[in-house]
């Protein structure tokens, strides 16, 4: 005998379907007996509790959301497969939200979607809330995390982007580039990203510490893209007067942009000019490309972790982790041609 849901299971024992859930799921509430009794007529029947049956003592939906601005470009995706490996180890699910695909509309994402418990907690990537979001997440008293920037009011897997932007600035520095461009990316959609001021108020400051000059035009938007490297290229390389030796890119698909468009131009890399990103995309090695790396699927995961290891009970599980982070030096980046 086959059973095919928890009432077949429910029917059989004469119990309720809560009752065999708690009962599977040794939850107190049932008695020694009825327990055994349910639990030897689950086993003849072949039964195995899902999720929804789990939650119907525990109130749980064993589904974790992620909230992010996009998933098509690489940091958001890569770490968003770190939280779905953490997630499938042990048996639960994820549930994307794609705050791109909301437009306008917000509020009613934070009303609906969180308050009405369709998940049981929430990884943030990369985002600040608004005040009146923060307020509904409150509200619902799940466990939260961010990964991939500082989020008001959050605990966070995140390297510090202010040290690595510095990191691949002084690289730059040392190997003796003094005129130094920045390509950076800007919060066009008003999405109230940290990590873009961060990386580029350390360029700045970091020019100025060395003391050298912080030239406002040689400061590029590229908006983390790959196109929006090429596109910045173009100005810089189109505008008149002298060029830089030595381009930083807050990210390395911007800086891969960077690269194609000085080859089209016959720019050679790193003699005519040297390029450092930051990521160590998996497209960055091939090209070359010397970058500050981190690895956003391990804060993913780590996060998933976290919030998994407080949902089972674990006291002070979630907590801020400062996430590595190092130079790799690659053939992009070399002294300035004498």
């Amino acid at each position: 005998m086959i059973a095919s849901s928890i009432e077949d299971v429910a029917a059989a024992a004469k119990v309720s379907t809560a009752t065999v859930s708690r009962a599977i799921r040794g939850l107190p509430r049932v008695s020694p007996q009825t327990r055994e009794r349910i639990l030897a007529i689950a086993s003849e029947m072949g039964y195995v509790a899902s999720s929804a049956a789990s939650g119907l003592a525990t109130g749980r939906t064993r589904t974790i959301g992620v909230l992010a601005p996009y998933v098509s470009r690489w940091f958001f995706s890569r770490a968003i497969e770190g939280v779905d490996v953490a997630l499938q180890e042990n048996q639960y699910n994820l549930m994307l939200i794609n705050l791109a695909g909301y437009g306008g509309g917000r509020e009613r994402l934070f009303e609906h979607t969180m308050l009405r418990k369709q998940i049981d907690a929430l990884v943030v990537l990369c985002l600040a809330l608004l005040p009146s979001e923060l307020e509904h997440l409150h509200k619902t008293e799940i466990p939260l995390v961010a990964v991939g920037g500082p989020v008001k009011g959050f605990h966070q897997v995140c390297i510090d982007d202010y040290q690595v932007a510095q990191l691949a600035t002084q690289h730059l520095i040392d190997l003796g580039h003094t005129r130094i461009a920045q390509v950076l990316g800007e919060d066009k959609n008003q999405l109230n990203f940290a990590v873009p001021k961060l990386r580029d108020k350390a360029f700045e400051e970091t020019l100025l510490a060395a003391g050298l000059q912080f030239r406002k035009e040689w400061e590029l938007d590229g908006d983390f893209t790959v196109a929006g490297g090429v596109r910045a290229a173009e100005h810089l390389f189109d505008a008149p007067g002298e060029r830089p030796t030595a381009i930083f890119c807050a990210s390395d698909e911007m800086a891969l942009g960077v690269m194609m468009e000085a080859e089209r131009r016959g720019i050679r890399v790193p003699q005519d000019l040297s390029v450092v990103g930051i990521d160590n995309h998996e497209f960055a090695a091939p090209a070359g490309l010397t970058t500050v790396a981190q690895n956003p699927v391990e804060q993913g995961r780590l996060a998933a972790e976290m919030l998994l290891n407080e949902l089972s009970g674990k006291a002070d599980a979630v907590h801020s982790v400062a996430a590595p982070f190092h130079l790799l030096r690659r053939s992009s980046t070399a002294p300035p041609s004498r």
